[in-house]
């Protein structure tokens, strides 16, 4: 489209991984991806279907299950279609709609991390007032609160982007639209879209960090001071998955969000970030968690006694 002598971006090229053996990536990023989804909805039904598990701490950890699949569902469909069609093409459009999702699900997940710890804080320093506090109303409420957030948030960074002039090369060397290939690209000032990009990611993600870090120093002063050491155990086992998870999302996000931009390893970090991480998390979950384990082995029982009996 041309406007005052320019020709402005009507389409984005994504250079994914073309040095790379397509073949084999495909399959490792299609079987990790079915696996990713399998283990989340895996964990959501267990929730759904056992009465036991109807806890808040069970109740979030569905949820951001839910939030994973969402999230590793923005960038890695395209992905597989690059693979297998070799269509690394995508519409101005659908570039920045990829763009607003992906970072509104990673201050959505960032978010309810932190509102795990803060359940985990709840049962652990206030035993007796635990679920008065966490009730029905205020676990929902708790839930819907990461997507304001994070959908007004991700919002104005988005619209910052979007509204810079891209009328230059429009080949990205990621395998999705990302904040700051994107911003690299522009010919226009970039200078208030990057400071805008810097502050959201201080309100989504350091600030949610840094509760984190201050949540878990208590839980740990507080079980420090149990004097019986199978209390500690059972204390710090309650927390300890969430803990992981947590250490493997900031981990790998801030490897990837804190260097310095434009080096060429970021989309091989953020393809760990998306593919990888999102896998571990529902064995987490359920390899270190007793009860889950338990109820996994009995549904597992009873498909398998009821397909002993079908044949």
């Amino acid at each position: 489209m041309e406007y005052s002598n320019k020709t402005f971006v009507t389409e984005f090229i994504l250079l994914a991984f073309p040095g790379l053996h397509q073949i084999l990536l495909l399959t490792v990023i299609l079987f990790t991806y079915i696996v990713c989804i399998v283990g989340n909805m895996t964990i959501i039904l267990l929730v759904i279907l056992e009465q036991s598990l109807h806890t808040p701490m069970y109740f979030f950890i569905s949820i951001f299950s839910a939030e994973e699949i969402l999230f590793v569902s923005v960038p890695i469909p395209k992905l597989l279609v690059i693979l297998m069609a070799g269509d690394n093409k995508i519409s101005f459009i659908g570039c920045f709609l990829q763009v607003y999702s992906f970072i509104t699900l990673g201050q959505v997940e960032t978010i309810c991390i932190m509102i795990m710890a803060y359940d985990r804080h709840l049962a652990i320093n206030k035993p007796l007032h635990y679920m008065a506090i966490m009730n029905q109303t205020f676990c929902i409420g708790l839930a819907i609160l990461p997507w304001f957030i994070g959908l007004f948030n991700s919002l104005i960074v988005t619209l910052f982007t979007l509204f810079l002039d891209y009328c230059g090369p429009n080949e990205i060397n990621h395998f999705f639209c990302d904040l700051s290939p994107l911003q690299n690209l522009a010919c226009s000032d970039t200078y208030i879209s990057s400071v805008m990009t810097t502050a959201a990611a201080s309100i989504g993600a350091i600030v949610p960090f840094m509760i984190i870090v201050g949540i878990y120093t208590k839980i740990i002063v507080t079980i420090s001071k149990i004097k019986s050491s199978s209390g500690k155990h059972k204390a710090f086992s309650t927390c300890s998955s969430h803990l992981i998870v947590a250490n493997l999302f900031f981990f790998t996000a801030f490897v990837i969000y804190l260097k310095p931009s434009g080096s060429k390893y970021n989309k091989f970090y953020s393809l760990f970030y998306f593919v990888f991480t999102p896998v571990c998390n529902p064995f987490i979950y359920a390899l270190r968690n007793r009860d889950v384990k338990n109820i996994l082995k009995k549904y597992m029982l009873t498909l398998y006694h009821r397909s002993l009996f079908a044949l």
